[in-house]
């Protein structure tokens, strides 16, 4: 496998070598030094000041991945491991970032906290969330529930929608056509489509975007060498208004509605049937800023969401939840060097057990960045958790950094110290299956320190981390959920490579190291390592070939009693895409090719996972 991708590479980096050195466009050069980041502080500052590890996926870097999902894309960083993602469309999803679990990631949409309080730990299923409706997604790791609350202890996932244009009419239109197939079933069957229509603008003050997006797939079995297939369907409704009434004040209203419907097997008999889940969201949103002068401003967002889903199974069972959230906050800066926030965030999570139960979260707090002229950053901040069922609990953060100014760019070392704090959902404390209302709430402490070197055209970094989990939570089959005695403890290390060759090849490489004790750390790598070589050939096209390595793990066998632990082998994997476009860029074409080289692999024991699929489609914006 190894050869053969070198292979690869070294063909398409020659064939392509006389065109990238001939064409050198401004426009592609890349700006390490200018670039912003803004979810540790949530003010744009230049990464050089930021103490955090940011990934920033950029619209960009989305639009060459039309046709992947969420999941698909992150998955891919450094720091995460989305298992479930190369499987059937439609598998559950487990989020691990950092050695953690998808308890400790907070998902953001939009400057709002998402979540569903029926799951099991109040988690957001990125499956209801489109790519085609987003413009960024910024990736902060490392605890950070100081800016954003609990949950936010292994990473935030910051998602911004897409703006509206600045012309009166414009529009946007996708469609994706693709395989479902397995490595040893290759039938080229078209069993994968993704369609979006969007149709956005401004005129005096108003803005406006409506947006109609649509999946499905019915190529694979959810269980392994089963023949079925088990349909999979997404639909998703958005609606954005806006209106700017004054320079200095701004509102906007937005409204979702997502459908998911999929169909699945008895995993723990591990056989076909005819098992059904069904999940709708509805949110509604409003978003403000009111700028009191050049330096500060008052913001207000808040949402109310509802989730109702339905699990047609041999255990059946309907599930009904909403929550509110309201963050309201100043932003203000002194003297360019000391940028402040000061906010109150309240969130009431409600869900429907054989009861309706609720809990109410309401935290002031306070952070503040100081930028010096000398090259020390740092980032401060606390949070006091109060809790209608636990009562207060500060969370703090200390980050502080040292920027060393080169001819040419920079050299950074960072360090923190972080506290977290996640207190049980309503699922784990009134639910179902295995409740238990004596829970106590997780209490983590992160550790992390590293170094950064960026020119203008490369970027380079290593960073260890350490996280200590007292108190975790965990399902114990006979007991339900309990607090686990002792500790679990992560530590780990990431390396990052981002290097502009030259004016038309970049080359990014991450690599993460990880390491869980105290539990038997299931579907976590001790390695991961992903590579891709981007290639411009012209201002019309371009390509890219990825690598991804995923090292050896552990999984639970549950077709056994007890649950037998499996050591499941490393794979690899190589994608290549590539793009043209036409009509003045205006339309653009692209082909897809995952799993290049047909490789078979078990991603989780008894569930399907995709060999070589091939996804073509275009956007066509007006």
């Amino acid at each position: 496998m190894n050869k053969n991708f070198l292979c690869l590479c070294a063909i398409v980096l020659a064939g392509t070598s006389t065109a990238a050195q001939e064409q050198q466009y401004d426009s592609i050069t890349l700006q390490k030094l200018d670039e912003v980041v803004v979810s540790d502080s949530r003010f744009a500052l230049k990464r050089e000041n930021s103490g955090k590890t940011v990934i920033k996926i950029t619209r960009e870097e989305l639009e060459r991945n039309q046709g992947r999902t969420v999941a698909e894309i992150i998955t891919t960083k450094s720091g995460f491991e989305i298992n479930g993602s190369r499987g059937r469309e439609g598998n559950i999803l487990g989020i691990f970032a950092r050695g953690g679990r998808g308890k400790q990631v907070l998902v953001i949409i939009d400057g709002i906290r998402v979540s569903d309080p029926s799951s099991s730990a109040s988690e957001y299923d990125l499956r209801l969330l489109p790519v085609a409706n987003i413009e960024s997604i910024e990736i902060i790791k490392g605890a950070a529930s100081t800016l954003y609350g609990t949950n936010a202890a292994t990473a935030v996932i910051n998602i911004r929608t897409k703006k509206a244009s600045k012309k009166m009419l414009a529009g946007n239109f996708q469609s994706t056509v693709g395989t479902q197939q397995t490595a040893d079933n290759q039938n080229y069957n078209a069993s994968e489509f993704t369609n979006l229509a969007n149709v956005n603008g401004s005129l005096k003050g108003f803005s406006y975007s409506l947006g109609i997006t649509n999946r499905y797939s019915n190529g694979l079995s959810d269980i392994a060498n089963t023949p079925e297939k088990d349909p999979y369907a997404n639909y998703s409704l958005d609606v954005k208004l806006g209106y700017q009434f004054a320079k200095n004040f701004n509102f906007q209203v937005y409204a979702n509605q997502t459908q998911l419907e999929t169909a699945y097997d008895d995993s723990f008999n591990g056989e076909d049937a005819l098992f059904f889940y069904n999940s709708q969201q509805e949110r509604l949103g409003i978003a403000s800023k009111y700028s009191y002068s050049d330096k500060g401003s008052l913001n207000l967002n808040a949402a109310f969401a509802e989730y109702n889903s339905e699990n047609i199974s041999a255990f059946p069972n309907d599930f009904e939840s909403n929550n509110y959230t309201v963050d309201f906050f100043n932003k203000y800066t002194f003297h360019n060097q000391f940028y402040t926030i000061v906010g109150l965030n309240y969130i009431q999570d409600e869900s429907k057990f054989s009861v309706d139960k609720k809990i109410t979260i309401t935290d002031p707090y306070a952070n503040i960045v100081y930028v010096s002229s000398f090259g020390l950053n740092i980032n401060a901040g606390a949070r006091l958790n109060t809790n209608s069922e636990y009562g207060n609990q500060l969370v703090y953060n200390l980050n502080p950094s040292f920027t060393y100014t080169l001819n040419e760019g920079y050299i950074k070392a960072l360090s923190s110290y972080a506290t977290s704090y996640i207190t049980p959902s309503l699922a784990q404390l009134y639910g179902f299956f295995g409740a238990n209302p004596d829970l106590q709430p997780e209490e983590n402490r992160t550790i992390e320190g590293g170094v950064e070197y960026a020119t203008t055209a490369l970027r380079v970094s290593a960073l260890y981390f350490n996280r200590d989990e007292n108190n975790p939570i965990i399902y114990d089959g006979a007991n339900g959920y309990q607090n686990s005695a002792g500790f679990i403890d992560a530590q780990g290390l990431e390396a990052e490579l981002d290097w502009n060759l030259s004016g038309a090849v970049q080359w990014t490489a991450n690599y993460t190291f990880t390491e869980r004790k105290g539990d038997n750390a299931i579907r976590i790598p001790k390695h991961k390592l992903n590579t891709s070589f981007d290639i411009t050939l012209s201002k019309t096209t371009f390509s890219s070939l990825n690598y991804a390595f995923v090292g050896k793990r552990l999984d639970s066998d549950f077709s056994t009693f007890p649950a037998r632990q499996v050591n499941l082998e490393a794979f690899s994997m190589v994608n290549f895409y590539f793009s043209h476009s036409l009509l003045d860029q205006k339309l653009k074409v692209f082909l897809n090719v995952d799993n290049l080289l047909n490789e078979e692999f078990v991603e989780t024991i008894g569930f399907n996972t995709r060999g070589r699929n091939v996804r073509i489609g275009f956007t066509l914006s007006l």
